[in-house]
């Protein structure tokens, strides 16, 4: 995959920001980077955070996968 360490970076960036942003919603605060979110109401800005958790966690699979190995094993069968 091209750009693997970046893709990775993206990754791991939206898996912390929005793992984070959780916690700290939790006792009141946010970062402020990401106060847009909470413009819409409460519930959409949580949705947002769990969906930033697991794009992020999809990236990070995605850039680990090795496709050349999944399409020599699949043209085997």
């Amino acid at each position: 995959m091209k750009n693997k360490g970046y893709w990775l970076l993206l990754g791991f960036s939206l898996i912390v920001f929005g793992f984070t942003s959780l916690v700290l919603q939790l006792i009141g605060v946010s970062w402020w980077f990401l106060q847009f979110l909470e413009i819409p109401g409460r519930l959409f800005a949580f949705i947002a955070k769990i969906l930033m958790v697991l794009i992020g966690v999809l990236i990070v699979v995605f850039a680990h996968t090795d496709w050349e190995r999944e399409r020599q094993d699949s043209s085997e069968e």
